[in-house]
């Protein structure tokens, strides 16, 4: 059959700042945009879609999204969420979204223009607003199209095994310019704009934050909540509130149509995948996956840090949402009346050059789509790869003769430097997408130009050339058997694909896919935290982020260990002491284990 869509039919009308009772009485903000002939709504029931955002509903993209679905037939609501722009009550990031978004959705579905089916959109924040919501199981709930949304902020997100994701740090600066405080006190407003556009560096240099050090002392929830996802080191009763912790709450979670959008740099790609991993197979209801090379909501740009991807790795998203919607609260047909459960872009099927087309000269990673009937992929051979004393990485597992560890000194005032990477919210600072790993000034962190592993506290484990063209596409998990002379410490796991010397890249080109880390004191448990017996040998066994990625012949299979990736994630101080409060640092000896019993190796999803 050929795809049908709702053409454009018809002009926009907009009721502003329309107010929708909550059920403790605070009122939120939404802009309404109406299908309309001229200036005069049109009469009936309407599909509605809901964006609910922190980053202003009257923002020109909003806006132009809105105008985009009301021209094509759908009642489009923005709204700010509580505490932000027009809306009342306090702002406090995230965990609180779940009953709001309730209370809205189920407002919105017996309006008089409604037809009572009520879709929600939108990215980051309000992808991550859709699925707390739909913790609640709204009646009026008809579909999702959840684009870079968490499952889990402890375990993938704010705090990743452990650590703090410290981008949050810079974005809630980013977020207070626009407070309702900075918007009413343009002295205010300045103050923090500077310590966000001139001073960012020499803050984040001096992280972990103090409460009253900062101009957010002016903003009491802005800097409660940084403080809170600070010192909250544990998956306590804080981490498992609704608009947090998702996957806590999938028994309870709608059943409704859901389109989960993601990108392989995006710092939403393990929780973006686990969504669709956890409620496929829960729910009766169609749960469709469409994973790019993407970093943080840029799906129609081709390049993710100095990579290209080629043309045909972007997406028109409204197009997309639009084929969605029409499909799942119109009953069209569309693209997606045929699709597959699981479309991926896997990634290294490019000329391996320097682009003649951009001003940049990006490497030409290329890579192509693919349809698949599930994720992790059908017959993915899960393999280990060990890391051998003389820094090979083997499908062979270590003997009796071989060194059986590898020592390396980790000095948490000397922390590696964050390269690129799934990162969003803070790229003024820490810059997301594929790098070469080599230092360049343009890093916060980097001192000189040489090669990241030429560092004395990077281990690196790297595979032959290899003979063939090695697709791993999938979950990626790390099993390090690792001791320290400290009573906690961290462990981080980088995967990278390395490329051979050549005309464009002389030196090579060693492109980071995916990363991880794991907190020394929760290797047990998330809840309990036991502090590490120095010298005792333990296995850390956590999660990086899944890819797919074809490594070519003539190419390396690399991985590197070491203890700090920052500003990406906060800095052990290895002294054992309380999260985000201690002040005090120590050099920490750590060792890698190689010998059989204590066999250190990563599983890779081989196709």
């Amino acid at each position: 059959m050929p795809y049908e869509g709702s053409p454009i039919a018809y002009d926009v009308t907009c009721d502003q700042n329309v107010k929708v009772p909550m059920r403790d009485g605070v009122n939120l903000a939404a802009d309404i945009y109406y299908p309309s002939q001229g200036q005069t709504r049109t009469q009936g029931k309407f599909p509605v879609i809901v964006e609910r955002t922190p980053y202003d509903k009257t923002a020109p993209r909003a806006v132009a999204n809105a105008k985009y679905f009301a021209k094509r037939g759908y009642v489009t609501v923005l709204q700010d969420v509580r505490g932000r722009f027009a809306s009342e009550g306090e702002w406090y990031a995230f965990a609180l979204e779940a009953p709001d978004g309730y209370d809205t959705v189920q407002w919105l579905g017996t309006q008089p223009w409604s037809n009572g089916k009520v879709g929600t959109f939108g990215g980051s924040y309000s992808g991550s607003d859709q699925c707390a919501l739909a913790t609640l199981n709204p009646s009026h709930l008809s579909t999702m199209v959840v684009a870079v949304g968490a499952s889990n902020y402890y375990h993938g997100s704010m705090r990743q095994n452990g650590a703090l994701e410290q981008r949050f740090h810079v974005y809630v600066f980013r977020m207070a310019m626009t407070s309702k405080e900075a918007l009413a006190d343009p002295s205010l407003q300045s103050e923090i704009m500077k310590a966000f556009t001139e001073d960012m560096p020499d803050i984040v240099r001096q992280f972990p934050l103090k409460e009253g050090a900062t101009v957010l002392r002016r903003l009491p929830s802005y800097e409660r909540w940084a403080l809170d996802i600070l010192t909250h080191g544990e998956f306590d009763g804080y981490w498992k509130q609704r608009g947090y912790a998702i996957d806590e709450y999938y028994e309870e979670h709608a059943d409704v149509p859901t389109l989960y959008l993601g990108g392989w740099y995006d710092s939403y790609a393990r929780n973006t995948t686990q969504s669709y991993m956890k409620l496929s197979s829960m729910k009766s209801s169609p749960q469709v996956l469409l994973m790019g090379p993407w970093t943080h909501g840029e799906y129609e740009v081709t390049n993710a840090g100095d990579v290209d991807f080629g043309t045909d790795s972007t997406i028109n998203l409204n197009d997309l949402r639009l084929g969605w919607f029409d499909h799942q609260m119109k009953g069209l047909t569309t693209e997606f009346s045929d699709w597959s459960p699981v479309r991926i872009f896997t990634m290294g099927t490019g000329s391996q050059r320097k682009n003649t087309h951009d001003y940049d000269r990006r490497l030409n990673h290329g890579g192509f789509w693919r349809s698949e009937p599930d994720w992790p992929l059908e017959g993915t051979q899960f393999t280990p790869f060990y890391l051998r004393s003389d820094g090979t990485l083997t499908t062979e597992t270590p003997q009796t003769t071989e060194l059986p560890s590898t020592e390396y000194t980790f000095d948490p005032m000397d922390p590696v430097p964050t390269m690129g990477g799934g990162i969003s919210a803070a790229d003024n600072i820490i810059r997301p997408g594929a790098f070469d790993q080599r230092e360049r000034p343009d890093f916060i962190g980097c001192i000189d130009e040489l090669p990241l592993n030429f560092r004395h506290d990077i281990l690196t484990f790297q595979t032959s050339e290899l003979d063939k063209d090695t697709e791993i596409t999938g979950p990626v998990k790390m099993r390090l058997w690792a001791s320290s002379s400290a009573l906690d410490t961290d462990f981080t796991a980088k995967l990278i694909d390395v490329y051979p010397p050549s005309d464009d890249f002389p030196d090579g080109f060693a492109m980071n896919i995916t990363d991880s880390i794991i907190r020394g004191r929760y290797r047990n448990s998330w809840e309990e935290p036991e502090l590490m017996e120095p010298g005792t040998p333990y296995e850390f066994i956590f999660h990086l982020y899944p890819t797919s990625n074809i490594f070519r012949v003539g190419h390396r299979i690399r991985l590197d260990i070491s203890s700090s990736n920052w500003p990406r994630f906060d800095v052990n101080p290895n002294t054992g002491g309380p999260l985000g409060l201690e002040r005090r640092y120590k050099v920490a000896e750590q060792t890698i284990y190689h010998e059989p019993t204590r066999a250190s190796h990563i599983i890779l999803p081989v196709q």
